[in-house]
C-alpha cells in the first residue's frame, strides 16, 4: 500500500524512500509500516513544515533469540527537512497495549510511504482489541492542557501551537461522541466532523488551517473565540472544574478504575492471540527481506 498525495515535494519523498530502503539494507529488517506523521498528517502544515515519517520495523527472528538485543529504535540523521525514525515491532505493540496513541496514530495516518495492507489491519484491528479508552482519554487530556496551559497566555499564539490544543480536545470530544469506537483518525478535519464538533468551530478551524497553509511555522496570531470556547469546554467535559463537577468526577474516576482492572485480566487472556497474528504477518515481511538481503 502506498498513499502519497501530490502536494508533498516529490524530492523529499524520494529521499524519504532512500532512507527507508537504507534501514532495511543496513539493519537487515522488514519495514511492514512507514507513515507520514505531525502538521502534515494532521491535517495543518505550513510551507515550510519538515517531514516526520515513522515506521515500525520487524527483524529476523534470530535477532530476537539473541540473548544480548539490539536497540529497538532505529534512527536517521535528522536534519532540518527531513527526521525519519522507527520502532521495533515489539516496542510498538507493547505501548500500544498500554493505550500509546503514537502507535495508533501512525496506524491511521492518511500518508503511507509504504505498508504491508495486512499488517497495518491486524495492528488496528490488535488495537480495537486492547486498547483502553480511558488510557487514551488521559493522554489527550494531558497533551492538550499542557499544550494549552503552556501557550495560550498571551494575546499572540504561534498558531501550530492553537492545533497543538485544538487536534487533542477534538479527539477528546470524539471519543465521548462515539462510545463504541477506539482508533480516532489522525486528520482534524476527520476528527471533527465524526465527532460531531459545531460550525462554528469547524469553520473557525478551517479557516486557520488555510492561514497556516501560507504562513511560515513561526506564524502567531490570536486564538479564534470559538476554538478557545471549543477547548475550554472540551478540558471541562473530562477534567472536571469545581465543586459538584469534582466529586462526580472522582466517583467516576473510581469507577473507571474498576473497570479497568476487570478489563485487565480479559486483555490479558486475548490479546496474546491478536499480537500473534500481527508479529506472524511481520515473521512473513521479515523472513521475505532475509532472502531478499541474502540474495543482493
Amino acid at each position: 500500500m502506498r498513499a502519497v498525495p501530490f502536494s508533498l515535494d516529490p524530492a523529499v519523498v524520494r529521499e524519504v524512500d532512500a532512507r527507508l530502503d537504507g534501514v532495511v539494507r543496513d539493519e537487515r529488517v522488514a519495514v511492514p509500516l512507514a507513515v507520514e506523521s505531525g502538521s502534515r498528517a494532521w491535517g495543518f502544515p505550513s510551507p515550510d513544515s519538515d517531514y516526520d515519517c515513522r515506521f515500525v520495523y520487524v527483524r529476523a527472528e534470530a535477532d530476537y533469540l539473541d540473548p544480548w538485543p539490539r536497540r529497538d529504535v532505529v534512527e536517521t540523521p535528522l536534519d532540518a527537512v527531513l527526521d525519519v525514525n522507527g520502532w521495533d515491532l515489539l516496542k510498538a505493540v507493547r505501548l500500544l497495549v498500554k493505550g500509546n496513541a503514537t502507535v495508533l496514530e501512525w496506524a491511521r495516518s492518511p500518508i503511507v510511504y509504504r505498508a504491508d495492507d495486512a499488517f497495518r489491519a491486524e495492528l488496528l484491528a490488535l488495537a480495537e482489541r486492547v486498547v483502553d479508552r480511558d488510557a487514551l482519554r488521559r493522554h489527550y487530556l494531558h497533551v492538550g492542557l499542557g499544550q494549552r496551559d503552556r501557550w495560550w497566555a498571551g494575546s499572540e499564539v504561534p498558531l501550530k501551537k492553537v492545533f497543538y490544543a485544538l487536534r487533542p480536545t477534538a479527539t477528546l470530544r470524539w471519543l465521548r461522541v462515539r462510545p463504541g469506537d477506539v482508533v480516532p483518525p489522525m486528520d482534524l478535519a476527520a476528527l471533527l466532523a465524526e465527532g460531531e464538533a459545531p460550525s462554528g468551530v469547524v469553520r473557525a478551524a478551517s479557516a486557520l488551517v488555510a492561514r497556516k497553509a501560507v504562513t511560515r511555522e513561526t506564524g502567531s496570531g490570536p486564538v479564534p473565540g470559538p476554538l478557545a470556547a471549543f477547548v475550554a469546554r472540551g478540558g471541562c467535559a473530562v477534567l472536571p472544574c469545581g465543586g459538584r463537577a469534582v466529586r462526580r468526577g472522582r466517583a467516576e474516576g473510581r469507577r473507571g478504575q474498576g473497570r479497568a482492572h476487570a478489563r485487565t485480566g480479559r486483555r490479558s487472556l486475548t490479546h496474546r492471540g491478536a499480537v500473534g497474528a500481527v508479529a506472524r504477518r511481520a515473521s512473513i515481511a521479515s523472513s521475505t527481506a532475509a532472502r531478499s538481503n541474502c540474495s543482493a
